[in-house]
């Protein structure tokens, strides 16, 4: 998603407009029934809410409910900056017309504590929902992430319900630290940015990918689809089957300001049921052994070491990893090839893992070199692709 300079919205309330109106003929956010997992369902996202139906909100709620968004995704901060167009009276309004809003915020772990306050905010503001948008500004900083994800559950406390967004393949990320931002603690959703028509795939293809490596982390998935660059109206329609065939449960789109009229008919048209063949069972799991690195291999070893084995948190599979996952292996009863395949993922998945505190000073000082306090050894390897353009490429 794009991190342009905000352009002051003018944001068109209904007639009478202002905290008061919007308010009025309904009930708060805080009033209202809402169900306990705000991302099921369809979802549509607005970047600059003057740039989506002229910045009027009655438009906006008209819209959405005519094509079946229930809930819409609206930035309310960027970095430590908060943006002027998510206030109050517009969650209010929203509220009354029957949608759930969500904030989300883009962040780049410069300043975790402010990006961490302004988060709050949203909340605070009436927000049903967070989305942390994370994507290659983050690569790296495991102990940003950490005092991040800290600050901000102190803050609006531990059940509210939080969702990651970031590239969808992990495992073209080495360094991101998904597993800080959708561990314990963490987030508890998963919104992938699944652009399949930029990526290059089909859309088969890029849920296979991203439900594969995404998976490991137990968290809910709602997939993030695209409307912008203009995907085959099919194509449209063959996601929203997808995500029925993986039983998400719902997904989202990117974005209100990209999507022409004959992609938001699509959106609110009738869909048929799963696709067969396709789903959970054919996705698999992400494969690691010696030579592995990166995030999934931190997200094993912590894992290893909540199972008893003395194991270093690295990002690293060498030959220390490949014991431990040996010894894992026989005390469940089966043959150790000291690889971490569908089988022993399964069994690791169910030890609760011990997390390293990577904004720690102990983690801090425990690092050998400074570049790389706190954060694992894999922190510093690049990307081995951006599947997703940065956002000035888009």
């Amino acid at each position: 998603m794009a991190t342009a300079i905000l352009l002051v919205a003018a944001i068109a309330l209904p007639a009478g407009g202002g905290a008061a109106a919007a308010s009025s003929g309904g009930t708060s956010g805080s009033q209202r029934a809402l169900p306990a997992n705000p991302y099921r369902g369809d979802g549509m996202w607005i970047w600059y809410v003057s740039r989506s139906s002229g910045g009027d909100l009655a438009r906006i709620a008209d819209k959405a409910h005519h094509r079946g968004i229930e809930t819409v995704y609206i930035k309310s901060s960027d970095g430590s900056s908060a943006w002027s167009q998510f206030t109050r009276s517009l969650v209010s309004y929203l509220h009354t017309r029957g949608l759930r809003v969500c904030g989300w915020q883009f962040v780049y772990g410069i300043h975790p504590g402010a990006e961490a306050r302004r988060g709050a905010e949203a909340v605070w503001k009436g927000a049903d929902c967070l989305v942390i948008d994370a994507e290659s500004a983050y690569e790296g900083r495991y102990g940003a992430a950490d005092a991040y994800v800290d600050k901000l559950r102190h803050k609006i406390g531990a059940s509210f319900p939080t969702a990651l967004t970031s590239f969808p393949y992990v495992d073209y990320h080495p360094a991101l630290p998904y597993s800080v931002f959708l561990g314990p603690g963490g987030a508890h959703y998963n919104l992938p940015q699944l652009y399949w028509h930029t990526i290059g795939v089909t859309v088969g293809e890029g849920y296979e990918h991203t439900f594969r490596v995404n998976r490991v982390y137990r968290r809910g998935i709602y997939p993030l689809g695209q409307t912008y660059d203009n995907p085959p109206i099919r194509q449209l329609q063959r996601f929203r089957r997808m995500a029925i065939s993986y039983d998400f449960g719902g997904v989202s789109w990117w974005s209100w300001e990209e999507t022409n009229k004959r992609e938001w008919r699509a959106l609110g048209r009738d869909v048929e049921g799963p696709i067969s063949g396709a789903g959970r069972s054919g996705s698999g799991y992400p494969t690691l052994s010696k030579g592995s690195r990166g995030d999934l291999v931190v997200w094993a070893q912590e894992h290893l070491k909540g199972a008893g084995e003395p194991v270093p948190v690295t990002g690293y599979f060498g030959d220390k990893t490949r014991r431990a996952v040996r010894r894992f292996q026989r005390s469940k009863g089966y043959v150790g090839d000291g690889r971490i395949g569908a089988r022993t993922w399964r069994s690791l998945l169910d030890v609760t893992p011990r997390m390293v505190d990577w904004s720690s000073k102990r983690s801090r000082r425990a690092a050998k070199r400074p570049a790389a306090a706190g954060a694992p050894r894999s922190a510093s390897l690049p990307a081995l692709r951006y599947e997703i353009p940065p956002p000035s490429e888009r």
